[in-house]
């Protein structure tokens, strides 16, 4: 299906499943990149639970740079949806190429800044003498090919909003099997190949982002011709950036937030142990798992509502909206069920320590109750930004971090230990799913009021 035949299917077709063909494709794609990264996790562990918990203190920080690129890749998203919905096919093409120059210089930044404060930044999240030569073995490696990692991220950004879901799906299937293929030869050895331990791990990561570099330049410029090899000029770049920066930083900020409140999580943790560091590492990474669908929905969904949003359908925005908090209610509890029975095997595949046995087994009887739950807050956040309302997505993702899901996990975690901390989040997650519902139904509301008004003047 061509690009233009994609997007006018974003306009005209049923919605549940126009929103279902858009998702499948980057349900598959999610779920290798993930599931990969969750391997990635496993061969750490056989090094030893010293490098596991040193993994578990670069989350924070890695995802911040991650964080950045999701909302930048929104605010793409956002844009070029918005304009493809009014027929305004050059305009996008000028975003997607400003798109990819703006993230690069951005996070490039962000890379170089991180580098040089890593003593503190780790140190300041509770990480030991003897943890931190392991950790910049990881990070240093990381740190110089963030900038591979972006451009893919934006790029695919690009094709989701023409309603091209498949091809990013691909791309991002890919770099998830090949950083599969490499993590075992780098971290250990094979032949020639010396053992590298977790400079392995990090250069295998580094190795698939370049090659999805490569792969995403090529369709975006010369096959799909959806952007420009060199940015428009100067005036043209900086309106594009102007316009990408009014939804993506607010997007970004909000996104970055997730990272500081899982600094915070992650100082609190190290209170209980290294063993409690590494175990959580484990439970984060099994939580990105458990949340396929609802990162799949989350890149899926704002460019069907930004579509339509463009073109005056408000109330195909509200029904897609529904639908997929609905879908992703009754999904997550069969998702939690399949957690529970699976303790025992992720006991034995992640814990080299008994510590960390038990502590992953409160990790997946407690946390995942929550994450339907915290799937509508990230649909909610999404969609907001998806009706160019920014400022409103940073508002609730400060209610939900810093006003809920923080200090209710340290009040559980002063009254309970560990699995308080685990039931506060969950308790939190409760309290803003249904501020967050309420929160989009009079947004959407209010949109539907201006758009009829502007139709009878």
């Amino acid at each position: 299906m061509s690009s233009a035949s994609s997007s006018r299917a974003l306009l005209t077709a049923p919605v549940g499943t126009t929103l279902w063909s858009m998702t499948w494709p980057i349900i598959v794609g999610v779920a290798t990149l993930i599931s990969f990264n969750v391997v990635d996790t496993l061969f750490i562990s056989f090094i030893g639970t010293e490098e596991l918990a040193a993994v578990g203190f670069t989350f924070p920080v890695s995802f911040t740079v991650i964080s950045l690129t999701i909302g930048l890749g929104i605010g793409t998203s956002a844009v070029i949806a918005r304009k493809l919905g009014s027929d305004d096919n050059e305009g996008a093409r000028q975003v997607g190429s400003s798109a990819l120059y703006l993230a690069a210089l951005l996070v490039g930044f962000l890379a170089l800044l991180f580098f040089f404060l890593t003593d503190p930044i780790f140190r300041a999240l509770g990480a030991t003498d003897d943890l931190l030569p392991l950790i910049k073995e990881y990070m240093y490696i990381w740190y110089a090919g963030a900038v591979l990692l972006v451009i893919p991220m934006i790029g695919n950004s690009v094709l989701r909003a023409s309603g091209d879901t498949k091809t990013p799906s691909l791309i991002m299937g890919l770099g998830g099997l090949l950083n599969a293929i490499l993590d075992p030869i780098l971290i250990f050895g094979l032949g020639p190949i010396p053992a590298l331990g977790l400079q392995g791990a990090a250069l295998a990561s580094v190795i698939a982002w370049a090659v999805g570099f490569i792969l995403i330049i090529h369709l975006l410029v010369w096959r799909k011709r959806l952007i420009d090899l060199v940015p428009p000029g100067l005036p043209l770049f900086i309106l594009s950036c102007r316009k990408l920066l009014t939804i993506g930083l607010p997007a970004a900020g909000a996104n970055m937030l997730t990272p500081i409140a899982m600094a915070v999580m992650t100082a609190i943790v190290a209170t209980h142990g290294a063993e409690a560091v590494a175990a959580f590492g484990v439970g984060s990474r099994l939580e990105s798992l458990a949340s396929i669908v609802i990162l799949a929905l989350s890149m899926s969904l704002p460019p069907l509502i930004s579509q339509n949003f463009g073109a005056g359908r408000m109330d195909r925005v509200r029904e897609a909206y529904k639908t997929a908090l609905i879908f992703v209610l009754l999904l997550q509890l069969v998702v939690y069920l399949a957690l529970v029975l699976s303790v025992p095997l992720l006991q034995m595949a992640f814990a080299r320590d008994e510590e960390v046995a038990r502590i992953i087994a409160w990790f997946v009887w407690i946390m995942p109750l929550g994450y339907g739950l915290q799937g509508c807050i990230i649909l909610t956040n999404s969609s907001l930004n998806a009706l160019h309302k920014p400022l409103q997505a940073l508002s609730l993702s400060v209610v939900r971090l810093f006003i809920m899901f923080v200090p209710l996990s340290i009040l559980g975690n002063y009254l309970a230990g560990l699995p308080g901390l685990f039931a506060g989040g969950v308790v939190a997650n409760v309290f803003t799913a249904v501020l967050a519902y309420r929160w989009f139904m009079r947004v959407s509301e209010a949109e539907m009021a201006e758009q009829e008004a502007l139709q009878r003047s």
